[in-house]
């Protein structure tokens, strides 16, 4: 029979596990998010005024993000101009951002030219519970999304500068403001975190159609996506651990451990082998201490 854990040490491991998702934020918010706001995009275009700024003067969560393209805007601008869902879909996580699509899974690999003439005020699925409508269009130059709401409370535009004869700027800016007293908060919570993840792969899943690169294929999709949820998965896992365990502070840090890996799944973009080879470590990490530990614990 296991020995009964003192309400002090459960209270102690009650707080150590409470600590973990403030430490984790903090990383999140100190080491991650100010870069994850501006990828791939240079000081000036951050700073450069852009159309729909006036339509959120003062966002919650304000995000620059830009990519080279080796195309025209007038290459650019077909691929740009479907995206949505039901429609094109996104060229980014087909598997989340397309699921329950009427037209499959998987985003279009090529122009569709039933989508090519959007108007201002047109409405646009973004899932399939939630829809923005179309701003101000300029075709080859910028296409501007909005919130259908009164105030508006998000923009989201993507405007293209050409480089030269044959390179583009393609800059991505979402500016919101947060409903920080209403349900849409939830919405904004995700937003804040996911955002980092799905607009990146966005721009560079755009940037592979236009220059003719195959699409990144659905399994290796499938395998980045089980990394993030095997994370978590690890990160409950471990907490859970914190207090079933004698040595409970080194399930702290293996919990902690999972959780910073965790955001190196989201946030680093690294190459789908590495991902795995890290939370497969993780978790043989979890499976011995959870043995050992089990074996030796007083009463165990």
């Amino acid at each position: 029979m296991k020995r009964k854990v003192p309400s002090r040490s459960v209270a102690t491991r009650l707080l150590a596990v409470m600590a973990l998702p403030g430490l984790l934020y903090a990383i999140y918010l100190l080491a991650i998010r100010p870069a994850a706001l501006h990828w791939g995009a240079t000081a000036e275009e951050v700073a450069r005024s852009m159309p729909g700024d006036d339509l959120v003067p003062s966002p919650s969560f304000c995000a620059t993000r830009a990519i080279t393209i080796h195309g025209r805007p007038e290459d650019i601008w077909p691929w740009l101009v479907q995206i949505g869902y039901g429609r094109a879909g996104f060229y980014g996580y087909d598997l989340i951002e397309n699921l329950g699509s009427s037209t499959g899974v998987r985003s279009a690999g090529s122009i569709l030219p039933e989508l090519q003439h959007p108007k201002t005020g047109d409405v646009l699925p973004i899932s399939a519970v939630a829809s923005l409508v179309f701003g101000s269009i300029q075709p080859y130059r910028y296409l501007v999304w909005r919130g259908a709401a009164t105030p508006i409370d998000s923009s989201f535009v993507w405007a293209l500068y050409p480089i030269d004869a044959s390179h583009t700027r393609l800059i991505s800016r979402i500016r919101l403001r947060y409903h920080w007293r209403d349900r849409g908060f939830a919405l904004d919570l995700f937003t804040e975190f996911a955002d980092h993840v799905a607009v990146p792969k966005i721009l560079e899943g755009l940037k592979g159609r236009v220059e003719g690169r195959p699409p990144q294929a659905l399994a290796a999709e499938a395998v980045e996506i089980a990394v993030w949820v095997l994370a978590f998965a690890e990160l409950v896992a471990a907490a859970v651990l914190v207090f079933r365990r004698h040595r409970w502070w080194r399930a702290w840090l293996l919990a902690l451990g999972a959780g910073l890996l965790l955001l190196f799944a989201l946030y680093a973009r690294a190459p789908e082998w590495i991902g795995t080879a890290l939370v497969c470590g993780v978790l043989a990490i979890m499976l011995r201490f959870s043995w050992t530990d089990s074996t030796h614990s007083p009463g165990g």
